[in-house]
C-alpha cells in the first residue's frame, strides 16, 4: 500500500519481524518497533518539519499530553 511521510524518499529496508506481530511499534517504537528504512530524497525537506522540542511546547500550548504522559 501508499507510504505516507513527512519527506519524500524511496523505502529500502522494511522491518520483516513485524510480521509475527505488530506489539513492538506500541512497546519499543525508537528500537525494534520501526517500520522502514527510508532514502531520503532532499534534505532540505526536514528544514520544514518540527523536532521533539517543538512539538512538546505545541502539544502543551494546546492543552494535550504526549502519550508517555497518558501512562
Amino acid at each position: 500500500g501508499d507510504v505516507y511521510t513527512p519527506v519524500s524518499g524511496r523505502i529500502i529496508e522494511v522491518n520483516d519481524a513485524l510480521e509475527e506481530g505488530m506489539i513492538a511499534i506500541n512497546e519499543d517504537p525508537y528500537g525494534d518497533g520501526w517500520l522502514f528504512k527510508l532514502a531520503i530524497r532532499d534534505q532540505t525537506e526536514f528544514d520544514h518539519l518540527m523536532d521533539a522540542d517543538a512539538y512538546e511546547r505545541l502539544i502543551s500550548e494546546q492543552g494535550l499530553e504526549t502519550p508517555e504522559e497518558d501512562e
